[in-house]
């Protein structure tokens, strides 16, 4: 693993010292080097069926990608994207609707930005087929755990990891950006399930112990020196050859050795060389949990742009924390606009930089909330609906898809599965789920997703 230092004795809300926080690559997986783990990558395309599974045509980025914002708790869709001007206070609540700059479509007050251009957003209202249950998982594979073969489904970013590998040597193609929460299953960044660690996403920062190679001199602080961080790595390089270690390497390790002391991933990974007007547009955040959710860092926004421009395919990220079964409206009034700036500054970012055809975002959560709000003020589970915000993919946008009935409790107009929503990420990656599978662990062939569901043609 390399791990880039920082300051000694800085450290983050949960003791964790900022030292040990940008680590590029979990290069050390269930017992595997990162050789070993090319090696299996190279040996798992065997076992797949990749018909049409391949990258499209090149556009602003020569591959597509995907960025998922995860909202750890499961947010209040009542208050966001499908304001009840009509039903009872008890279930409108506090906040009133305002208009887009797309006529007939209206959203929650407290997304200004979004509203703005909301011609380049779909709203999904009515999301179905979710479980009432505190975790990652479904957002990141699409299905629940209920019947799952051994060694379990595979998130998305190992799916696209075993199918169209990495575009570049030196960027692997899977990340999450989840950091460590007190409730585990909301920091979860992806297992590769029965396609084994060979495709893990790649996590920096979450804190591993074990550390392989250190970037020797190179401070968080100095990452925007890029000739010192260029400098280190030829020490690497040269302490390397003088100890004849690369005689005794074959093609994967090199490769391997490629990866670790490549500047691009490093690159990447620091945000200290954006542009600061840009970081100010995006927003800074904090780095303070929200109980027992996530931090609100908005850096994570841009880190997530900078690599898929690098050449990552997947990225995922937790944002804060939304399961509020008390103070809904006060914690709302702190959070909404911070989602408001970073996820509209993402996306204008994304369509700035000519990459709105290449990058798919989805932003959403596990579950929906209750449409009655209770004695403390809060919104409990409600997993009949959900919603979600997409964006990019070269999809068509400016839209509302599905409703909920008067009181938002169920799903009323056209409602959309989670399989749904995955079968179009995964079509904007180039990936046909009607014909492409997977092998599991007994040579099984496996479809993506389940074959009742389909690319949504509302988007694609």
């Amino acid at each position: 693993m390399l791990t880039i230092l920082g300051q000694q004795g800085s450290r983050f809300c949960d003791g964790q010292s900022r030292r040990s926080f940008l680590k590029v690559g979990a290069m050390a997986l269930g017992g595997l080097s990162m050789s070993q783990i090319m090696k299996a990558q190279r040996a798992s395309a065997e076992s797949i069926n990749s018909g049409g599974a391949k990258p499209r045509a090149a556009g602003g980025l020569g591959h597509k990608s995907v960025i998922m914002i995860f909202l750890p708790g499961g947010p209040p869709h009542q208050d966001m994207w499908d304001i009840k001007n009509d039903a009872p206070i008890n279930i409108r609540g506090e906040f009133n609707s305002i208009k887009t700059n797309v006529p007939g479509i209206e959203i929650g007050e407290s997304f200004p930005r979004i509203a703005a251009m909301a011609d380049k957003f779909s709203f999904l209202r009515s999301v179905v087929g979710c479980k009432d249950r505190h975790d990652a998982f479904q957002c990141l594979t699409g299905r629940t755990n209920d019947g799952a073969p051994p060694g379990g489904w595979p998130c998305m970013g190992s799916v696209v990891s075993a199918l169209q590998g990495p575009v570049v040597p030196a960027v692997p193609p899977a990340f999450g950006l989840s950091l460590p929460m007190g409730h585990k299953e909301w920091a979860d960044n992806g297992s590769p399930g029965f396609l084994g660690p060979a495709h893990s996403p790649i996590t920096p920062g979450t804190g591993e112990i074990m550390d392989n190679m250190i970037l020797r001199d190179v401070s968080l602080d100095r990452l925007r020196d890029r000739n010192a961080m260029l400098r280190s790595f030829d020490r690497i390089r040269r302490d390397i050859d003088t100890s004849r270690t690369m005689e005794g390497m074959d093609a994967f390790q090199q490769q391997a050795l490629g990866v670790l002391t490549s500047s691009k991933l490093a690159e990447a990974l620091d945000i200290n060389k954006a542009d600061p007007k840009l970081r100010d547009r995006y927003g800074r955040g904090t780095e303070k949990r929200r109980d027992d959710g996530g931090p609100e860092l908005l850096d994570q926004f841009l880190i997530a742009r900078q690599l898929v421009e690098a050449g990552a395919r997947c990225v995922t990220l937790g944002f804060n924390r939304w399961d509020w079964h008390g103070g809904n409206f006060k914690q709302a009034r702190v959070v909404f606009p911070m989602l408001d700036q970073g996820v509209s500054a993402l996306v204008e970012d994304l369509h700035q930089r000519g990459l709105d055809k290449d990058v798919s975002v989805i932003v959403w959560g596990e579950f929906g909330r209750t449409p009655t709000i209770n004695k403390d003020a809060g919104r409990d589970h409600w997993p009949h609906v959900s919603c979600a915000l997409m964006a990019g993919g070269g999809m068509k946008h400016g839209q509302i898809i599905g409703s909920t009935d008067r009181l938002g409790g169920e799903a009323k107009d056209r409602p959309v599965h989670f399989q749904e929503i995955f079968a179009t990420l995964y079509d904007r990656l180039g990936i046909n789920v009607e014909t492409v599978t997977i092998n599991d662990l007994g040579g099984r062939p496996r479809y993506l997703i389940d074959p009742q569901y389909k690319v949504m043609k509302e988007l694609v």
